[in-house]
């Protein structure tokens, strides 16, 4: 790879902001609970840390 080509880095689900809903909507349903991880495909500690995001981000009404 050269110096000029950029290489697009995807956001792990554990580095995903609090403050982007858009984001953390793929891991929700549209009434608002949160997905398994069957549906999801993340190992369980990833599982883990998202879900806290997402009642972190609840509890700081920037999720609803």
């Amino acid at each position: 790879m050269t110096s000029t080509e950029t290489k697009t880095q995807t956001l792990k689900p554990e580095e995903i902001p609090l403050t982007s809903p858009q984001l953390m909507s793929r891991y929700i349903t549209d009434t608002g609970k949160i997905l398994p991880r069957k549906y999801t495909g993340m190992s369980a500690k990833q599982q883990r840390t998202v879900t806290k995001k997402i009642k972190r981000a609840r509890q700081m009404l920037a999720m609803l």
